[in-house]
């Protein structure tokens, strides 16, 4: 059996992490760039090849219309869903899509657990090639507020990817898991969690037993359509307007463009968590510059509405939980968008307490997750997390009503029964339609499945129908229909209505074989490239030491033609030529790197001597 990791699928970056052995401290596992954070960006080449993370972003710029971002956003829903989403991102829904988003990108078509495999499988590269192993089983992290569907969407990706997905964790839980071994705090504990396209705050308590430790979660509620992405589109329809006020320039046709300014944009963003102003320089096609001074303060009265609206889910989840803000005893920021300085301060005005800031908010779920994967495999028992459902679930009564079988903020893995009978006399079957959400009708709910259970014909309400729910560890609900004068009974795993059935699974399993093939050869390019990178950035620096003056001419030319011969090589993408290049460039190097080693010897000696005169 392989390695287990704990993974945080995120909106804008997706993080692996795992346990260490030695030290029980979780850790978080570096790319080849040497960054934790793995951009959730996918890119397809014209040949087909699949790139993900920093140099699928980098092709955003230049090839939009075969890259995609924020696919998160996607998982789990229909095209109806994502209508609003189509004029704020550059998603190009195939018209062919029914139960199921399919994305086009370049001439291929994918749906989004698809995409979302693809990020996983970078991911468990990462990770086998950190630990020199197999890496096979996960456990992933999802928005609290994340419904039936698009869990079973998130646990599909990881099937497609090649992961047993041995639990979904929701993702202020995995927080509290890492907060509360970091801080070893214990007592009543919001967490607060805004990431790129999510919003979830948790009431969770952490309690310390004579056996251990329990994480309990109280209430839990949010947005799975709220988060940074709205900042920054908020950010990009303002200056675009500008833009076409000023310079007469519509950015929908220029797909390159519009990205190159949001890179931009969300540069100016994060500066002005840092600083009170910042200046936008940005060269438009007309040979123009539009420049823009951006205060604090301007930025802040442009987003607050953005950051008003989380306020309503934290009322709600401390109402749920019967605890007035007062009663908290620590607040914990998760998510990169909390670096914002107007959310810490909303948030510490609301509880009256400085929230806590100490761990990494872009790591701290994936440090969580590696903790959680860590227990489920080490067979951990003095550790236990009672997470909640976020939605209830129910069926449809006579006349389109709803009723709850599962409250929401059940704790799970959870069980509850209800009894029904027939409206109609002479039913032959007795449709059941399972239902999720807080409205009363079924027609404002969401539709998880429909079977019908055959009842011999009888008087209306004469049968006994009993209705069993059954939601697992993971929040993914099982549902059985029993007659109980017959005995005749008929049972369901959930599939949610998103549409991906198991013959789909199958036929992208075997794709993702394929796929896996290209992505090794693609990230043996990418490392070697990147390492390529690194030598020729230490060569250039060398170079400009005036010591490198010393070297003979020969020995000049023999390295300069060794670096133009690399720098050749990395434009191509045979990482094989690219490594031989390596290999030469270090072998010219060697005495220019003696006598730099010389020379700093000889001035560290002379510097001694100084200080002792």
């Amino acid at each position: 059996m392989g390695k287990i990791v704990g993974i945080d699928l995120g909106t804008t970056n997706s993080l692996v992490a795992y346990v260490d052995a030695q030290t029980g401290e979780p850790r978080c596992i570096p790319g080849p760039s040497g960054s934790t954070l793995c951009p959730s960006v996918v890119s397809i080449d014209p040949d087909g090849s699949i790139i993900v993370g920093e140099p699928a972003r980098r092709r955003l710029l230049i090839q939009p219309e075969r890259s995609i971002y924020s696919v998160k956003r996607l998982m789990g829903r229909g095209p109806s869903d994502v209508q609003s989403e189509l004029k704020l991102f550059p998603f190009r829904i195939d018209p062919a899509s029914r139960n199921v988003i399919r994305v086009q990108l370049g001439d291929k078509v994918f749906t989004p657990p698809e995409i979302s495999s693809f990020i996983l499988r970078e991911l468990k590269n990462w990770a086998e090639s950190y630990f020199g192993e197999t890496v096979d089983r996960a456990v992933i992290t999802v928005p609290a507020y994340f419904n039936d569907a698009q869990r079973q969407a998130t646990k599909d990706a990881g099937k497609l990817a090649g992961l047993e997905v041995l639990r979904l964790v929701n993702e202020p839980t995995a927080a509290a898991l890492a907060y509360g071994l970091h801080e070893k705090r214990r007592g009543k504990v919001a967490v607060y969690d805004l990431g790129g396209g999510t919003f979830d705050i948790s009431v969770l308590k952490l309690i310390s037993t004579g056996e251990g430790d329990i994480y309990q979660v109280l209430s839990t509620n949010g947005d799975t359509h709220l988060g940074g992405d709205d900042i920054d589109n908020l950010l990009q329809a303002f200056v675009h307007e500008q833009i076409l006020q000023h310079d007469q320039i519509d950015f929908s046709p220029h797909g390159e463009l519009a990205q190159e300014l949001r890179k931009v944009l969300i540069e100016i963003k994060h500066q002005l968590s840092e600083t009170t102003t910042a200046t936008l320089r940005f060269p438009l096609p007309n040979g123009n510059v539009f420049v823009r001074e951006f205060t604090r303060g301007a930025l802040e009265a442009l987003i607050r509405p953005v950051v008003e609206r989380t306020m309503a889910p934290v009322k709600q989840a401390l109402a749920d939980a019967q605890l007035k803000p007062s009663e908290l005893d620590e607040v914990v920021l998760v998510g990169g968008t909390t670096r914002t300085p107007l959310i810490r301060r909303t948030v510490q005005e609301f509880f009256d307490r400085k929230p806590h800031t100490e761990l990494n908010p872009d790591e701290v779920v994936a440090l969580g997750a590696a903790v959680q994967a860590n227990i489920l495999d080490q067979g951990v028992k003095d550790m236990l997390l009672l997470d909640v459902t976020p939605l209830s679930l129910g069926i449809e009564t006579y006349g389109g009503a709803v009723a709850k079988v599962i409250p929401r903020n059940s704790t799970i893995p959870a069980s509850a029964q209800e009894l029904y009978t027939t409206g109609v006399d002479n039913q032959t079957g007795i449709d059941i339609h399972v239902l999720q959400g807080e409205r009363e009708l079924a027609k404002d709910c969401r539709s998880l499945a429909r079977f019908t259970l055959r009842v011999p014909p009888a008087p209306a309400g004469l049968p006994r129908i009993e209705v069993k729910f059954l939601i697992d560890a993971n929040g993914i609900l099982q549902v059985a229909a029993k007659d109980l004068r017959t005995g005749e009974q008929h049972t369901i795993e959930v599939q949610p209505s998103y549409g991906l059935n198991d013959a789909d699974i199958e036929r992208m399993l075997e794709e993702s074989i394929e796929y896996a093939e290209q992505d090794f050869a693609e990230r043996q390019v990418i490392e070697a490239r990147t390492e390529a990178e690194l030598i020729l950035s230490a060569t250039a620096k060398a170079l400009a030491n005036p010591q490198a003056a010393q070297l003979p001419v020969t020995e000049r030319q023999k390295v300069d033609a060794s670096v133009a011969t690399l720098q050749e090589a990395v434009k191509g993408s045979d990482y094989k030529l690219i490594r031989r290049q390596i290999d030469e460039l270090n072998r010219a190097t060697e005495h220019l790197a003696e006598v730099l080693m010389s020379s700093a010897v000889q001035t560290a000696l002379e510097g001694k001597k100084l200080a002792e005169v």
